[in-house]
């Protein structure tokens, strides 16, 4: 009986840089995997965790949570009848609404296969003074459904960002229990406590307007094409992401001057530098930039914004910070 741990948190709490540090500390010869959804089609997660030594199955465009569950059902079992992993992480999108996962992974389909552990809940103080996100349906109930709260980012948090948290808690804590974490380090440990949250949840208002999902796998390039690109739309929210192919370099200071001054609310990607790879993460104006020496696959970088964006202005800056751009 395989005991899966659920890892939800609005858009820009961490749940991807919590992931990387719990694979980080996956004990020698255990097996884990991970199913992991994301709001976009272009897959910037799956790429973030593919040299995580974990098994992961990628579900795009934010279907894990729509109400037939069928994506998300299809690569479940993928992953237990053919990975049959030790420990199974679940990472839904931030934009997400648990009650149809919780209910699949509770569900009779999966009585004799899975006992759910504690749902892990990550917040970053900073958006209970933003009242677009605090009025989101999807926030408050991935709060509600949680038997563990991660105030992640603490390191960035103002005293006015924890007094509101601890006024959040206070009225809606319940007895469940707040861990404080910086860059999502936290203890694994937690992943084995048991789920003991059974609060109901209303259904979720939950609309696509995306393309089909593609066989369960993130976007990707045919042979002749250099770059591609895809939009997703749901929940008031909008994102645009761009795949590029694996001989395409970005100018490492254009690239970042680019995520740093488009006017989204968040920006995500691995991209091919001269240096090797660069990772980049923006959540409002909290740039935070990783670099590795070995150079990724392809290039993929992901925009969400609840305001109207110009894409194809967007498109045109980002074309000119390539060094390599004969397309």
């Amino acid at each position: 009986m395989r005991k899966p741990c659920l890892i939800t948190g609005f858009l820009g709490s961490g749940k991807t840089t919590t992931l990387r540090h719990l694979l980080a500390q996956k004990p020698e010869g255990e097996k884990w995997a991970v199913l992991v959804n994301e709001f976009g089609e272009v897959g910037i997660d799956g790429a973030l965790l593919a040299d995580s030594g974990a098994v992961l199955k990628e579900i795009p465009g934010g279907c894990m949570c729509c109400v037939n569950g069928l994506p998300m059902q299809v690569g479940l079992n993928m992953l237990l009848q053919q990975a049959k992993p030790d420990r199974l992480l679940i990472e839904p999108t931030g934009l997400g609404h648990p009650k149809q996962i919780l209910s699949l992974l509770t569900s009779e389909v999966y009585k004799n296969w899975l006992t759910l552990n504690a749902t892990l809940c990550l917040i970053d103080p900073r958006q209970l003074s933003d009242q677009r996100v605090i009025g989101n349906e999807n926030f408050r109930d991935q709060l509600a459904s949680a038997d563990v709260i991660i105030a992640n980012k603490s390191d960035v948090a103002q005293a006015q960002d924890n007094e509101a948290l601890d006024a959040w808690f206070s009225l809606n804590g319940g007895g469940r229990q707040l861990v404080t974490a910086v860059q999502g380090e936290i203890d694994p440990a937690l992943l084995d406590l048991p789920r003991l949250n059974q609060a109901e949840l209303p259904a979720g208002k939950h609309h696509h307007a995306h393309a089909p999902v593609r066989g369960l796998a993130a976007l990707s390039l045919p042979e002749t094409q250099r770059w591609r690109r895809a939009l997703n739309e749901a929940d008031g929210y909008t994102s645009c992401g761009w795949i590029f192919d694996a001989e395409t370099v970005f100018d490492t200071a254009g690239i970042l001057d680019w995520a740093r001054q488009a006017p989204v609310d968040r920006v995500k990607g691995i991209l091919r530098i001269k240096e090797g790879t660069l990772l980049v993460n923006r959540q409002g104006n909290d740039l935070r930039i990783e670099t590795k020496p070995m150079a990724p696959s392809d290039s993929r970088i992901e925009l969400i914004t609840r305001d109207k964006a110009q894409w194809n202005t967007l498109q045109s800056t980002l074309l000119k910070v390539r060094l390599s751009s004969t397309d």
